[in-house]
């Protein structure tokens, strides 16, 4: 059923591509089909019992590229599952306007299948092919329209992408020659213990930074917000489900399934790493408020809530790491529900300027109410989920017995307040202020598709405000079976 999930996608992709269908009908009906189809049999990986491993292709006698669900697997898994149709049933109305529907959702369904594989991978060395696969699938979706500066962008992401690659492979290669495999192993491959520690945490830290451009840490950034120029169900999907959160994905596998916490607990690597989380927190927040373009402020805020997630991962305990994964699912469902209204907002009133929200309230009450309360959220507004998940890290932090999770817990109060400036402000003055410029129709909401979308990501958000504890203790197992 892993294979299935992974293969369904791709056939769907390999229709679209072969047949062209220009009725819009079929290509939505093909593309949802395959979108609920592949997260149905997600659903049922999640919920099945055993951890089966599947060989899908032997390169060597130390080298295969292989499927195994495990606890972070399945909380990766489920969040893709989860937010992708949604996505999909979002650009279905937004790409309307932006036309190339048939190659654009040829590989926005690769890069659903690529996705998945980086979520079931059993080694370090299947997550590095899949990895590095959805940066080429998700490439032609950046550069999509082809104009200049999504060209730009393009080559930008692929530049940043490629010197990832280099630093995660000298990773994989570190872990491969010390322990004979690069099997995921709860509390880290043993033979790792015995390696040279030198050269065993420089190469860990080459892989903090190859696996965290995906994850947008300082100074490996400026892809991020140039990204931005591409259309907003790829932004949606950079930002919120799979390209960001896949490198925060690979630095936690990294971090417990191969280097180990024991291993690394207390050493200048997870020093250095937890410096520059922190630094990237505060950075991301202060360019958020900085910047005026509606999406690239919302890129920033991408990039300092995804080093929430790796303070809380490199703490290196069970708390910190259940923490992050808190805050990884949240912060999805936050950011997707952002960036969504922002798009519609972008398409329906030809707005980009975030001073340009002003008495937005009135025309798109609707998208306007969604983006208040998701901003709310991710400033940490109880009861909403935000908070939860920034006090869970806050917590962790002080427990945790290193100064700089003191200090973090310092860092993410200060970025609380940045981020009520740069998400909360516009949001209130949509509905305080009157209409700036010229004035659009008396309605501008999206059509039922784009509200669908958001209204099923706002009743996430609602239910997990009030009912998480299900979810939070299930986070807390997985990150104890891991630590």
């Amino acid at each position: 059923m892993l294979l299935v999930s992974i293969l369904i996608p791709l056939v769907g992709a390999a229709l679209l591509f072969l047949l062209r269908p220009q009725s819009a009908k079929v290509r939505n009906a093909l593309v949802m089909a395959a979108a609920l189809l592949t997260s149905a049999c997600v659903a049922w990986c999640l919920f099945a019992s055993g951890d089966h491993a599947m060989v899908l292709l032997r390169l060597s006698d130390r080298l295969t590229v292989s499927f195994r669900l495990d606890g972070l697997g399945r909380v990766f898994a489920g969040l893709v599952a989860f937010l992708w149709p949604l996505a999909s049933l979002y650009g279905l109305e937004y790409m309307h306007h932006e036309g190339g529907e048939n190659h654009f959702f040829g590989f926005y369904l690769i890069s659903y299948a690529v996705t998945l594989g980086i979520a079931f991978s059993e080694d370090l060395m299947s997550l590095y092919v899949f990895y590095e696969l959805l940066s080429l699938a998700t490439l032609p979706l950046v550069m999509h329209g082809m104009k200049a500066r999504n060209v730009h962008a393009g080559r930008t992401y692929a530049y940043y992408c490629l010197g990832g690659a280099a630093l995660g492979f000298m990773a994989l290669v570190t872990v491969i020659h010390f322990s004979g495999n690069s099997n995921f192993t709860p509390g880290g491959i043993a033979a790792l213990a015995a390696a040279p520690q030198g050269v065993v945490l420089t190469m860990y830290v080459l892989g903090f930074f190859g696996f965290g451009v995906k994850a947008a840490v300082f100074p490996l950034y400026r892809w991020l917000p140039d990204a931005g120029v591409a259309p907003t169900p790829v932004t949606a999907l950079l930002h919120a489900v799979a390209v960001v959160k896949a490198g925060v994905f690979a630095v936690a596998r990294l971090t417990y399934s191969c280097f180990g916490a024991e291993l690394l607990r207390g050493t200048w690597a997870q020093t250095l790493c937890l410096c520059i989380a922190l630094f990237s927190i505060l950075f991301g927040s202060g360019m958020a408020v900085k910047e005026q373009h509606m999406k690239r402020r919302l890129a920033y805020s991408t990039m300092s809530n995804l080093s929430y997630i790796l303070f809380g991962v490199l703490l290196m305990t069970p708390q910190g790491l259940a923490a992050g994964l808190t805050h990884m699912l949240y912060h999805g469902l936050m950011k997707i529900a952002l960036f969504c209204s922002v798009g519609a907002i972008m398409i329906y009133t030809d707005r980009s300027d975030i001073r340009q929200m002003r008495g937005l309230g009135k025309v798109m009450p609707f998208t306007m109410a969604v983006f208040f309360l998701c901003g709310a959220a991710l400033v940490g507004v109880p009861p909403l989920i935000g908070f939860g998940s920034k006090w869970a890290l806050a917590t962790a932090g002080v427990a945790s017995g290193n100064w700089l999770g003191v200090a973090g817990a310092a860092v993410l109060l200060i970025s609380a307040v940045l981020t009520a400036i740069y998400v909360l402000v516009p949001a209130i003055s949509a509905y305080a202020l009157p209409l700036t410029g010229e004035t659009p129709k008396a309605n501008c909401d999206p059509g039922w598709m784009i509200k669908t979308a958001l209204a099923v990501v706002v009743i996430a958000i609602v239910v997990l405000s009030f009912a998480s504890q299900p979810l939070t203790r299930y986070l807390a197992d997985v990150a104890a079976g891991i630590c």
